[in-house]
């Protein structure tokens, strides 16, 4: 019974952290900066399932996409309008050489090595930042997930008090270093913060903003839905500098 105490302690107070440390809102006054709509992007991470996702339906939209991948042969697309281009946000070089003609960011960035400490999601971030500030990049839309910052506790309590403190506690505490790295950036940022993530199809209706989650029950969003929703970010100064929700 105390190690149960213990241990429930221990997840509220890593929600707890992970609240304090994550970025947290603020409204942009409309106006602020002029809209964009870039036709070139680059996306990172685009073998994850996210990541996907943004390359089909970013090259079904019309724009001319860039792939930074470290395995090539995991991307399985091929369009006159697609450059896969093989690196890794931990090498600046390759990922300096991707950026170069971008008008925009997209990233899905993540990886599997849960259990023990790393700084991939924020280091790798950071370089994107960099290269996007020497290129002139403007727009970046980074995808992480509810259960940071001002939506800290909002997976519901099933990852509140079980998968991220017992799988997941070093991912998501790289994912509040990465957070704050957007946050103090110079580049024009939306953060994207979804719900547990399914392979679903795309329904097309999605609630978003700072309210989104539940504090009790596990809310989930397709990949599909939530690669839209970074998609419509490009061109829309709606949440530009924030973090909404996605479910």
């Amino acid at each position: 019974m105390a190690l149960l105490f213990f241990f429930v302690l221990y997840a509220v107070g890593l929600a707890i952290a992970l609240g304090h440390n994550g970025h947290r809102s603020r409204v942009l006054r409309s106006g602020e900066v002029p809209p964009q709509n870039p036709t070139r992007v680059l996306i990172v991470g685009a073998t994850g399932g996210t990541g996907q996702q943004l390359v089909a339906q970013a090259l079904e939209r019309g724009l001319t996409v860039t792939a930074l991948v470290r395995n090539p042969s995991r991307l399985r697309v091929e369009h006159p309008r697609l450059t896969v281009v093989q690196g890794d946000v931990l090498d600046t070089t390759s990922l300096e050489a991707a950026m170069q003609g971008q008008e925009a960011v997209l990233s899905a960035l993540g990886h599997k090595r849960y259990f023990h400490p790393t700084r991939i999601l924020s280091e790798g971030t950071g370089n994107i930042l960099r290269a996007m500030e020497t290129h002139g990049v403007r727009r970046l839309v980074c995808e992480t997930s509810l259960g940071i910052g001002d939506s800290a506790g909002h997976m519901g309590l099933y990852y509140t008090l079980l998968v991220i403190p017992l799988i997941l506690p070093f991912y998501f505490w790289d994912k509040t270093r990465q957070e704050t790295v957007i946050a103090g950036s110079t580049v024009d940022w939306v953060i994207v913060r979804p719900a547990a993530l399914t392979n679903g199809t795309r329904r097309g209706r999605l609630r978003h903003g700072g309210r989104v989650g539940s504090l009790v029950w596990t809310v989930r969003v397709s990949r599909a839905d939530v690669a839209a929703f970074m998609l419509d970010q490009l061109a829309s100064n709606t949440y530009l500098q924030a973090a909404p929700g996605v479910a």
